[in-house]
């Protein structure tokens, strides 16, 4: 059970990172990800990039573990990888510009992801 709370917990987070750009432009990746599935509709070819299919992927393998009765640690570890690509790029530009915005969004998950992988760590151990 724990397990899946985590789980669901690293979803939540990881759509509450926030981009800000150039001009007035910013963002949290919630509103990015709506988005990209209208533009999916539309123009398919325009949202194939590595950034933005690797998180989705993740997001959707941690969806899927959320179904399951037990969550399984591979695709959860899998998923932690996709998503922690973006979100660890995110704080390094981050800490680069200076942008508290940016670093205070990532940290949640970073910090989620910490605790996971000690939780899953703790369970082969006692297994």
């Amino acid at each position: 059970m724990k397990a899946k709370i985590l789980n669901a917990l690293l979803l939540v987070t990881s759509l509450f990172g926030y981009l800000e750009w150039g001009g007035n432009n910013h963002l949290f990746l919630f509103q990015a990800e709506g988005e990209i599935f209208s533009k999916l509709i539309s123009d398919p070819t325009s949202v194939i990039h590595p950034f933005i299919l690797l998180p989705i992927i993740g997001q959707a393998l941690l969806l899927i573990t959320l179904f399951q009765k037990t969550p399984h640690k591979l695709i959860s570890y899998i998923s932690i990888g996709s998503l922690g690509v973006l979100l660890a790029f995110m704080l390094i530009v981050g800490i680069m510009s200076l942008n508290l915005k940016i670093i205070v969004s990532t940290i949640p998950f970073l910090v989620t992801v910490v605790y996971t992988v000690m939780y899953y760590k703790k369970l082969s151990t006692t297994q």
